[in-house]
């Protein structure tokens, strides 16, 4: 009886169990498979397992351009989380200012942003803002008397302009999120301070900032993920097949996409993909160690 009372639960979840292992776990292991194996467009059904060389050439070669592909990525999850935690900051500090009128106007507006879908807003943006002949930057520039420029045909102007998209499409979610945190904080502690003569620049580090990092943490640690391994502002922006702007531009995600589809080294792609997941499993960990001590 206690036996089949222990078995019941693993018979429920056996149907979830087995569609998970197919979904997620069987994927995986595959790509792991194909990551020691020279599977290419050459030796497509007569490949073979070639050991660690593919990672090798990732991690060890310098003109793979994995590592730089690597270093851009951390530069662009690291500058973009920044710049995102410090402006929505700010910004959901001034829409919660007393007095201010139409608030919820603001924050409604905010969101649309956020919730336009990511493809029409990059090929918004690209035709309407980038375009060399037709974007509103260029049509500004040429009426101030300046010439027109191709923000995306260099690696540097092209950073900063998927930065910029990157910026307007994230900001609404971390502003809610640390909007819906400040008011959250006990107006009292605010009052009780400022009759111990405490200035704007104390209580934002002795109350606000210490009342949002516990909410606005899990919120941080996701767009921070979802920063590291973006993808489609980058290559549509740059990348596209038939609208190759010039700029060569490579995250460790569009490096992957490239050799599984441009290059069709899909061995190569493997490997990349097995090391994107192992910095994720390893940044993840780190994260809810990091949290835990914390709480």
């Amino acid at each position: 009886m206690r036996r089949s009372n222990k078995r019941l639960p693993w018979a429920y979840s056996l149907p979830a169990l087995i569609l998970v292992g197919i979904v997620i776990v069987f994927p995986i292991i595959y790509t792991g498979y194909l990551s020691l194996t020279n599977m290419n467009l050459y030796h497509w059904f007569d490949f073979e397992i070639i050991g660690f060389s593919n990672y090798e050439r990732a991690l060890l070669k310098l003109d793979s351009g994995f590592l730089s592909a690597l270093f851009t990525t951390i530069i662009w999850t690291a500058v973009n989380m920044a710049l995102q935690v410090v402006l929505a900051y700010f910004i959901a500090m001034a829409l919660n200012v007393d007095g201010l009128r139409l608030n919820r106007l603001y924050k409604t507006l905010l969101m649309f942003p956020w919730a336009m879908p990511a493809y029409v807003s990059i090929l918004l943006w690209r035709v309407g803002m980038y375009n060399t002949e037709f974007g509103l930057l260029n049509k500004v520039l040429t009426a101030l008397g300046m010439e027109k420029v191709n923000f995306l045909a260099e690696n540097t102007p092209a950073f900063i302009s998927c930065l910029v998209l990157n910026l307007w499409m994230a900001l609404p979610f971390m502003i809610m999120m640390i909007d819906g945190a400040l008011q959250s904080i006990d107006k009292s502690y605010y009052e009780s301070a400022q009759l111990d003569g405490a200035g704007f620049l104390a209580r934002n580090i002795y109350i606000t900032i210490p009342a949002l990092r516990g909410i606005i943490a899990p919120a941080v640690i996701m767009t921070t993920f979802t920063t590291f391994k973006q993808f489609d502002i980058i290559y549509l922006l740059t990348m596209q097949k038939g609208a190759l702007s010039g700029a060569t531009l490579q995250t460790i995600i569009t490096y992957a996409h490239q050799n599984a589809f441009v290059s069709n080294n899909y061995g190569l792609s493997s490997a990349v993909s097995i090391i994107i997941f192992v910095l994720i499993v390893v940044f993840s960990l780190g994260t809810n160690r990091g949290l835990r001590e914390e709480s």
